[in-house]
């Protein structure tokens, strides 16, 4: 079992014995994900362990969800929920690298297009290549956009 299983393991029985109804629920759904993928990605009917890797990107995919509902919500004029769902996502955020700031964004994109590369999907597949897990997807395309068009 990978140190990041673990963890959520160990914090899953912390919230039980807190009694944090919200974090359990929150532990329990990433669970549930984690092993959602160990299914697809099974080979032959042989168990696959999840990498830390692997179980940050389900970890991303459950923030970027969520961020989207928060999104949804905030336009729809349901501020409880999305704050509800933003809530979730300060616990999901446990589970990921440290995010990279914009300023070394900048600075890694800059060497991307430095070294030749042209096309916003060139430098975004070889950007995203260099800070995987570090950085949102979307916030590195903003960055990508507003660099090229100098």
């Amino acid at each position: 079992m990978s140190k990041l299983l673990e963890q959520i393991n160990q914090d899953l029985v912390k919230a039980m014995k807190a009694k944090n109804a919200e974090e359990l629920s929150v532990l329990r759904m990433l669970i549930a994900a984690l092993r959602n993928k160990e299914i697809t990605l099974r080979k032959d009917g042989q168990a696959v362990q999840l990498s830390d890797e692997q179980a940050q990107e389900v970890a991303a995919n459950e923030i970027k969800k969520r961020r989207d509902s928060a999104e949804a919500y905030t336009a729809g004029g349901r501020p409880e929920l999305a704050g509800k769902e933003n809530a979730e996502i300060k616990i999901l955020e446990k589970y990921l690298p440290e995010q990279m700031t914009d300023d070394e964004l900048k600075k890694i994109v800059q060497a991307v297009i430095a070294s030749g590369q042209a096309g916003f999907g060139k430098v975004m597949r070889q950007t995203m290549a260099r800070v995987k897990g570090k950085a949102d997807g979307v916030k590195v395309g903003e960055i990508v956009k507003k660099l090229l068009v100098k």
